[in-house]
């Protein structure tokens, strides 16, 4: 239905329906950045700055440490530490020695981080030194076998680090915080980096070669390793680079993303050494740390999840925020207030697109121009094709209406597309077509001209009376209603083979609507099979890193409180 493109015709001016990508791999990339951009500064992180050369140095020297533990082509290793400069130099260090990077939540449990250890089976682990005791119990009966401690503090600039050794109460806290932890039968990341490089070593590679795993849990709720290859990276970042038109060797990038989830590893990890871009990295999210960055570095382009953006500017105060001409806002909705906001802060232009694990992770995106439609997810990028079909036969694809759309499950194709799952050929065969078409499982409403919204997730859909109901079509409804501050909208077995739905409400104001309350304003609007039968009040909703609700623990935090009572 689509193979005319029609969206080509919404493109900003200059952005071409194919790019060519570059037959390269990522380890390379940094290489021509270090010849190309030598002493521009690669990663600020609170100050401490490395150029693009020291960086390159650096990937050499850790590259050769890990040779010795035994690191050859095709090795797992994993990444357990939040944002650093030593976690850029990993991720590097492991390509350059022909290897596949593991990224991990460094937040997880033992007991998730025993899973995928297990299933991914890396031999060695970069690990921050506060999680090295867990990882090592993490480790029990799987194949990891050496553990390399990494002291984030070190990365800080020397006066960062000296007041850190503080006798006061606030410097003990902080420290405990960043260097806590027993490091006890695990080698050190400093003496790693001491090893002489000595001669290059060229290990054989294709561009479609595995070089990362990242790992996504869907609405299963049972993470899956998504395989990535160079080309699925180093295309996306091409994609990204022609639609942005990003300047070479002269952006700035604002690294508040986590690197280990796919949204924060392209924009912080990949593109950069891509454009020769400074990457201003934070271990997290911390909007005063951003606004001092700000200052210090002059942000150009701004990744980040929406309601980060709110934070930012309510940070902001007067510091002066024009120099961010471009921002990326993607993982959930962005309402439209926060991005007029955000726009007229900036003078820039706040642009939404959509993406998952599987697809390295950007497929679509708002043109970054005037021809942007808030609330829609976008149109595809370059060499990226899509289909609508029905969610309950996907071999069925789905015409337009009268009105112009076309409504069903998204499927995508493109270079950025990965190639399965870490041994789970099943799950890879149930979204991923040997002709390479990607079952997104998000339902969505794409008109005549390709643009795309959201509707829901298909795993997400409530069935009531044999009729779906969609989460996000009700919740956006609810929080119109007085009284709500945030709301998530669940099903839960009846027990005849179909669903209740189920409200969450977290309450602003201390008043709760009551059911009666929350079912007649759901019934000015809604279908009636759509209509709550259940409130759960609760005082927050749990989210993801990067602040997606995941409707899953929702579902089993209501489930608990049903069987309870």
């Amino acid at each position: 239905m689509f193979d005319d493109r029609p969206w080509l015709s919404s493109y900003s001016e200059g952005v071409p329906a194919d790019v060519e990508i570059p037959p390269t791999l990522l380890d390379g990339v940094l290489r021509h950045a270090a010849h190309q951009w030598p002493d521009r500064v690669a990663v600020d992180f609170f100050s401490a700055r490395t150029t693009y050369r020291e960086l390159d140095g650096l990937v050499d020297r850790a590259a050769a440490g890990l040779r010795n533990l035994g690191v050859v082509g095709g090795t797992r290793v994993s990444l357990v530490m939040p944002n650093c400069t030593a976690h850029v130099v990993a991720f590097y260090a492991v390509m350059r020695c022909g290897a596949v990077v593991v990224e991990h939540n460094p937040t997880y449990t033992t007991a998730e981080l025993h899973d995928q250890f297990a299933l991914t089976k890396p031999r060695v682990a970069l690990v921050w030194r506060n999680r090295v005791a867990d990882v090592q119990e993490a480790a029990q009966g799987t194949d990891l076998q050496h553990i390399v401690s990494v002291d984030v503090a070190r990365d800080l600039p020397r006066k960062m680090q000296w007041l850190l050794r503080l006798p006061v109460k606030a410097a003990r806290a902080k420290r405990d915080a960043l260097t806590g932890g027993s490091t006890t039968g695990a080698q050190d990341w400093v003496e790693l980096l001491s090893t002489d490089p000595g001669a290059s070593v060229d290990v054989e590679r294709v561009p479609t070669d595995e070089a990362l795993v990242l790992f996504t849990g869907g609405t299963t709720g049972v993470p899956k390793g998504a395989s990535i290859s160079h080309r699925n990276l180093v295309a996306n970042a091409t994609q990204g680079t022609a639609w942005a038109g990003f300047r070479p060797g002269a952006e700035v990038v604002c690294g508040v993303l986590p690197f280990f989830h796919a949204f924060g590893m392209i924009f912080c990890l990949v593109l950069p050494p891509v454009i020769g871009a400074t990457l201003v990295a934070f271990p997290n999210f911390d909007p005063p740390a951003v606004i001092a960055g700000q200052k210090r570095a002059s942000y150009t382009f701004m990744p980040a999840v929406a309601p980060m953006f709110s934070r930012i500017l309510d940070a902001a105060g007067d510091v002066d925020l024009h120099s961010i001409k471009q921002a990326f806002c993607g993982a959930m909705p962005l309402d439209a207030a926060t991005a007029d906001r955000w726009e007229r802060a900036t003078g820039g232009l706040l642009i939404e697109g959509y993406g998952s694990t599987e697809t390295s992770p950007i497929a679509l995106g708002n043109p970054a121009s005037d021809k942007r439609r808030r609330g829609a997810l976008g149109i595809p990028f370059p060499n990226t094709q899509i289909r609508v079909v029905d969610p309950d036969d996907h071999t069925v694809e789905v015409t337009l209406d009268e009105g112009g759309i076309a409504r069903g499950e998204l499927l995508v194709r493109g270079p950025q597309v990965f190639s399965g799952y870490v041994d789970r050929p099943e799950e890879t065969a149930n979204v991923l077509s040997p002709d390479g078409w990607l079952r997104t499982g998000d339902v969505v409403e794409v008109d005549r001209d390709g643009f795309a919204v959201l509707v829901d997730r298909t795993k997400e859909i409530i069935i009531v009376g044999g009729f779906k109901v969609f989460p996000t079509v009700v919740e956006d409804y609810l929080r119109e209603l007085p009284g709500i501050d945030d709301v998530a909208v669940v099903g839960v077995p009846r027990g005849d083979g179909g669903d209740e739905q189920v409200v969450a409400v977290v309450v602003c104001g201390g008043v709760a609507p009551t059911l009666e309350q929350v079912r007649a304003h759901a019934s000015q609007r809604l279908a009636k099979y759509a209509v709550p039968r259940h409130l759960h009040v609760v005082e927050e909703l749990p989210r993801s890193m990067i602040g997606k609700v995941q409707r899953r623990l929702v579902r089993d935090d209501v489930l608990k409180h049903h069987s309870a009572s």
